[in-house]
Parts: C-alpha cells; sequence; structure tokens
C-alpha cells in the first residue's frame, strides 16, 4: 500500500494474506478472472461482501422467451441430435432480419453463422482472416479493449498491432488508421462498439472513416456488438425504425459482426452468439485460403474449416432460443433495450458517488459530446496508477480491473462494470469511497 492504512472497511491483515496466497504478481496486474477469484476468497475469508465491479456479467433475469423456446427444443429431442454447423434456418432468417430492422443492414441468412458467443467468432475471424493473404498477416486493435482478444491472438501465434483511440477520435483517426494501414500487413481490425471497457460509442463521423480506410487498404473490419443497443443517449428499441444501431457496415462490405446474446438479452449462460458475414465477403475468394481449407471461398473456410474445428456446432436448444428471442424483437413484442436501460442509470448514480469523492471519470467523451451511461465506466484518483489504485481499493470492499491489461494508455485508469451492483450496495459503496477519499486525501 502506498499510504500505511490499517485501519480499512476491509480487514488489512485478511487482505494482504489472501493476496499474498493468491502469488499474483499484483492484482492491478491480474487478468479478469484472476480479479475474481481473488476477491472470492477475500469474501469468504472475511464474510465482507464487495462491490463487485470487475467481471461483466448480466445483472438482469435472462429473456424468458429464450428460455420458453429452448425448453420446447429440448423436450423435442434436440439434444440427440448434432446441430448442422451452418445453424437452424429459423434463427439465420431472424438474424437476418433483426440485422435489417435494428442496424438497416442488408444480409443473407447464409452469411449468418451461429457462434458459441461472440468470443468464439471472433477467435474465428482471426483463425480465417489472417490466412487469406500472405502478406497481411497481422491484427489490428482498436483499444481499449476486452483482454481475452489478446489472448486468442496469442493463442493462435498470430501478430497485432494496436493503439489507444483516446486521442485519436474524430477526425484524427483517419491520419492514424492510414498510418498503420498503409504499410500494408494489416488483414483485419477489431473493435467494439459500445466500448468495452471504456464505454466510449464510436460516431458515425468515425464509423464512416473506419469503412472508408476498410476500402482503401482492403482490411476486415471485426465489430464487436456485446453491447447491441446500449448507448442509452439514443432510443434503437424500436424494429424498423432509425435510430438505429451505427455500424460499420453502412460504410464498408469489407465487415464481420459479432452479436452476442449475453449483454443485451441476459442470455450469457447458454454462450450463444451471432457472426454476420457481409454477403460480398462471406463469397469471396482467396487462393491461399485452399492452403488449410477445402475451398477458396471465404463463408465455406469460415463454417467449414475454422467452426468446424473449433465447435462442430453451437447448442441446438440455444440455437432456438435465439431464434425466438430475435423474432420476439422483430415483432416488435420484446422491448430488449427497456430492460438493459438499468445498467445506464446504475452508471449515472455511481459515477457521481465517485466524482463527489475525489475520482475522475478517464474516457469521458465521444468527440464533443459526453460519455453515455452504461454498462462500463472508467475512473482513476489523483496519484495513484490503475494498478497501485486497484490495490488499495481492495483494502476498502471495491473491485474492478486495471486499465493496463486492456491496452489502453491512460494508466491511472480503472474499469467499472456496472452490472452486479445492487442498487441496495449504493450506501455500502458511497461509505467506502467517503473513507477511501478521507484517508488518501492528502497523497
Amino acid at each position: 500500500m502506498n499510504v500505511e492504512i490499517k485501519n480499512t472497511p476491509i480487514d488489512y491483515q485478511i487482505v494482504t494474506q489472501k493476496i499474498k496466497d493468491s502469488r499474483l504478481e499484483s492484482p492491478g496486474k491480474a487478468s479478469i478472472r484472476e480479479v475474481k477469484k481473488l476477491i472470492d476468497e477475500i469474501e469468504k475469508a472475511t464474510g465482507e461482501k464487495f462491490v463487485r465491479m470487475e467481471m461483466g456479467v448480466p445483472g438482469l433475469p435472462p429473456t424468458k422467451v429464450g428460455i420458453d423456446a429452448e425448453i420446447e427444443a429440448l423436450k423435442s429431442g434436440v439434444a440427440a441430435i448434432y446441430p448442422d454447423i451452418y445453424g437452424i434456418p429459423q434463427l439465420k432468417s431472424e438474424t437476418s432480419k433483426f440485422v435489417k430492422l435494428f442496424m438497416d443492414v442488408d444480409v443473407s441468412p447464409e452469411s449468418c453463422i451461429p457462434t458459441c458467443g461472440s468470443m468464439m467468432g471472433s477467435f474465428a475471424a482471426f483463425m480465417t482472416l489472417n490466412r487469406c493473404n500472405p502478406d497481411k498477416d497481422t491484427t489490428l486493435l482498436i483499444d481499449p479493449g476486452f483482454p481475452v482478444h489478446r489472448q486468442q491472438l496469442k493463442v493462435l501465434n498470430q501478430k497485432m498491432e494496436a493503439f489507444d483511440v483516446y486521442n485519436y477520435r474524430g477526425d484524427k483517426l483517419r491520419d492514424k488508421l492510414e498510418s498503420m494501414m498503409s504499410k500494408g500487413n494489416i488483414s483485419c481490425m477489431l473493435y467494439s462498439n459500445p466500448n468495452n471497457p471504456s464505454w466510449i460509442c464510436f460516431t458515425e463521423r468515425e464509423l464512416k472513416i473506419i469503412g472508408d480506410m476498410c476500402n482503401k487498404y482492403d482490411v476486415i473490419a471485426i465489430e464487436d456488438l456485446a453491447y447491441f443497443a446500449m448507448d442509452f443517449r439514443r432510443d434503437m428499441s424500436k424494429p424498423g425504425v432509425p435510430p438505429y444501431q451505427p455500424t460499420v457496415a453502412k460504410y464498408t462490405n469489407n465487415y464481420i459482426l459479432t452479436i452476442s446474446s449475453s449483454k443485451a438479452f441476459s442470455y450469457a449462460g447458454q454462450r450463444i452468439g451471432m457472426m454476420i458475414i457481409s454477403d460480398e465477403l462471406y463469397e469471396r475468394n482467396y487462393p491461399n485460403l485452399k492452403k488449410y481449407y477445402t475451398k477458396e471461398q471465404f463463408g465455406h473456410s469460415m463454417i467449414y474449416g475454422s467452426i468446424y474445428a473449433l465447435s462442430a456446432g453451437i447448442s441446438h436448444s440455444a440455437q432456438y432460443a435465439l431464434a425466438a428471442i430475435f423474432k420476439a424483437a422483430n415483432e416488435g413484442k420484446l422491448n430488449f433495450v427497456d430492460a438493459v436501460k438499468e445498467y445506464g442509470a446504475k452508471a449515472k448514480i455511481m459515477k457521481k458517488l465517485f466524482t463527489d469523492n475525489g475520482f475522475n471519470i478517464v474516457y469521458d467523451k465521444d468527440e464533443d459530446e459526453p460519455i453515455a451511461d452504461g454498462f462500463y465506466f472508467t475512473f482513476s484518483y489523483p496519484g495513484y496508477s490503475g494498478e497501485e489504485l486497484l490495490n488499495e481499493l481492495l483494502y476498502y470492499g471495491i473491485s474492478a480491473i486495471s486499465l493496463a491489461i486492456t491496452g489502453s494508455e491512460r494508466l491511472e485508469g480503472i474499469r467499472a462494470c456496472v452490472s452486479l451492483v445492487k442498487r441496495d450496495q449504493f450506501n455500502d459503496l458511497e461509505f467506502r469511497l467517503k473513507r477511501f477519499n478521507q484517508d488518501h486525501l492528502l497523497k
């Protein structure tokens, strides 16, 4: 600890011992799952409940229409049957409609492919895209980002380059992308929108810049839409009615979209998502793919090569669940955005609790517009690095992750996830933040 304070809300000796027992170099350098395990151990040893902001677990009940459809599918016997790896027809059809109604993007059902969550989608995308052209072997990450994407590229032993977008918003993004793509080695680029962990949301101008650069340098954009329609500054809940979920697909055909059921529909446990490949990319031939797959065609290589090797098909019953969820949303019977607005409402309250007690918001704007309230926010405290701050906050019963593991250059920052924080914990959070501020104000 930077300040020798042993009279902390959570027992100083126990926290110190559990950190030592974890054998982590530093909690502030640990992965999300490592932090989770550490906090589990501290809670068990102290009997004290933390304000847990380290892991993006949905904090709302799963969408009932999905549960009902999945139960019916299981009763019908699908558990005994291998699913086709390209997906059940009703899911592919409803996904195509969903993309049209909520994004205003035309894509055929054939190009909509189920995956085991969007994480599998990005993994399969990396596997395939970095084999299309032997001269293009590098993935560009627009940071900050979900740490697992770096892990995926490491596991695949593929090259990556990255930059923190904090200083490259608006028109500055064009020059930055130009400088990195013009070298000719970038095969694909990945970003999330809304962003995990910063909650920035790219503007239409920025998405057009990304699309223009992808067209100019023949780079494929992998757009992670895990937090679909969750920029609550605009109502994107009505099918076929603007505003739509912003997407690079309006500006280029060089795209793969990944849509998860986990956050928007609170269906994380069933591990079902969709990969949407532009029809043009799906049909495109890359001669180099024949070295790894049976055909040159990108879509065929993706499904019968990469996805087949990874899973041999996605949970049959979960496909029926997601098909039913999309159908209900497409028909206007399910307003999935209304339910998840709770995250934005909690974020607004929690951000104020932090800023009222000496903390600052790190990623704070989308160009000239204040950042939205949503699933995540980022904060710092004067005089502390993110690593130091996270280590210190554990003694106050507050857990999160350091921005240092996300590719961010804002090393003073911490990422907070609001989903698992209950409203009845706000008083505890306020008390602990006040104590922290009182104890550290003089640093």
